[in-house]
């Protein structure tokens, strides 16, 4: 069993949550069973772009990031406060902590940008939003990362992504590192995103290893 934690900012995208918790909750309930998600913020309720609030299961001070596998973050917009949250140093130091534990780390859009402000992406190949003539872009660069302008970037353990277009490629990657990339094919096949070709058979179900009861 895997544990992700969706760290969730002020004025985070919806959209870009809802990639990490359908694919995430579908290998859950009709994958392999494997991949638990646990939504966390600075607070209890948090507000996303255009104004929807969300309860979380937990606030950042009750976590501890010994219990995850793994870390994903979406993006969100200036305008409702992304940044306020984002670069907060509890919210900086939960991703350096992530980082030096070895665990994987997904992010959709500008959710690279408080990655590059912790420091994890110095010297990394990364990406990040790419409208608005690449002023997230350079800002990413600034934080010492190699900006490298395609829809998704992996460099090691850190997932990082352009727009909101790479959502549900941010989800199953992730998911195939939780996993395994027949897993992730077996999951985009059931959920209607499978577009290569044939379709991926059913995975082996897990072994289920039964221990003898003690008494």
């Amino acid at each position: 069993m895997s544990k992700t934690l969706l760290l969730l900012a002020n004025g985070f995208e919806i959209y870009e949550a809802s990639a990490f918790i359908d694919i995430l909750g579908w290998n859950f309930v009709d994958g392999d069973g494997t991949t638990e998600l646990v939504t966390c913020a600075l607070q209890k309720q948090v507000r996303s772009t255009f104004d929807m609030t969300v309860t979380v299961d937990k606030t950042i001070d009750e976590i501890s990031v010994d219990d995850f596998d793994a870390l994903a973050i979406p993006g969100g917009f200036e305008e409702y406060s992304f940044y306020r949250d984002a670069y907060d140093e509890k919210f900086q130091r939960t991703i350096r902590n992530f980082h030096s534990g070895g665990k994987i780390i997904a992010s959709i859009c500008v959710a690279a940008l408080p990655l590059g402000k912790s420091g994890i992406l110095k010297g990394k190949k990364a990406t990040t939003y790419n409208g608005n003539n690449g002023i997230r872009q350079k800002t990413l660069s600034g934080f010492g990362a190699r900006v490298v302008d395609e829809p998704v970037v992996v460099d090691k353990n850190v997932i990082t992504s352009r727009n909101p277009s790479t959502a549900v490629d941010v989800g199953f990657k992730l998911l195939e590192r939780l996993t395994s990339r027949k897993q992730a094919n077996y999951i985009r096949k059931i959920m209607g995103f499978w577009r290569q070709g044939r379709p991926p058979a059913k995975p082996s179900p897990p072994v289920r290893r039964l221990t003898k009861s003690r008494t």
